[in-house]
């Protein structure tokens, strides 16, 4: 009996792993249900993280609304940690929901705010996410040209037919779309015509520390004229020091966002 026992717990040990991958398989678990739980209670809002323009760096050209959720005792829950955790799970699409139903209530009430928020290309597929954004864009405050879908470029690229179709279907009602992380993807330039971004985020690896590396010096300009070329108005993401923030300004970005401006804030813009 005795024996039994003890083959009995080898194979689980074996099933779970070692002592530490069955400690992060457990946090993940309780992670993932304490993320379901502040959904189904209504525990999120939005953050709000200004963008500049760069010739008038004392200008907000619109913000990005980050989803933040809290935790039954009211601390937020860092994105960072639950984000790779839902990556194309259920969970992602019901957290791209609830981020598209702060936004459009926060544009009803808000007619001089301009707002973007990130939404995956399997969301937009979504039949309760698509509801929702044609039940705030049929309420008639003008919303449609207010509002700024971000989709990351990684994510576009993967189904890229249902993306070109859904942004065919929102160009009449003036909906925009920016294209996040542009340039750590995979999108190849030549099917950027097939698109209709308005906005090229460019990804923050490129702007740390451009002032002084080269190698981001070069391929920062690169993706603004590539950027330029389709149309599109350019974007830094990640600037933190005022020295990016000129060698980005002088090399013709177009708007800039980061923590030199500040950090989002719960504070409504």
């Amino acid at each position: 009996m005795q024996n039994t026992t003890l083959r009995q717990y080898d194979m689980e040990d074996r099933a779970l792993g070692d002592p530490l991958s069955y400690a992060m398989a457990s946090r993940d678990r309780d992670l993932m249900r304490i993320v379901g739980d502040a959904l189904a209670a209504g525990r999120a809002q939005l953050a709000f993280h200004p963008v500049y323009s760069a010739a008038n760096q004392g200008q907000i050209v619109c913000h990005e609304g980050l989803l933040r959720l809290s935790d039954a005792r009211g601390h937020i829950i860092p994105a960072g940690h639950f984000m790779p955790l839902v990556e194309g799970t259920g969970l992602a699409r019901q957290l791209d929901c609830a981020s598209l139903r702060l936004a459009l209530r926060e544009l009803a009430v808000r007619p001089d705010l301009r707002l973007s928020i990130n939404v995956s290309a399997r969301s937009i597929g979504d039949g309760e996410w698509r509801r929702a954004l044609d039940r705030g864009l049929a309420a008639g405050t003008e919303i449609g040209p207010r509002l700024i879908l971000e989709i990351n470029e990684t994510s576009a690229m993967l189904l890229a037919e249902n993306v070109i179709r859904f942004m065919h279907e929102m160009q009449p009602l003036g909906v925009c779309f920016a294209l996040d992380g542009f340039g750590a993807g995979f999108t190849a330039f030549r099917h950027l015509k097939d698109f209709f971004f308005d906005m090229a985020k460019i990804d923050k690896s490129y702007v740390r520390n451009i002032d002084s590396d080269p190698d981001n010096q070069v391929l920062a300009e690169a993706l603004i004229t590539v950027a330029h070329q389709f149309d599109m108005v350019a974007i830094a993401d990640g600037v933190e020091t005022r020295a990016e923030a000129e060698f980005l300004t002088g090399i013709g970005v177009d708007g800039l966002q980061g923590y030199l401006f500040g950090r989002p804030t719960l504070d409504r813009a």
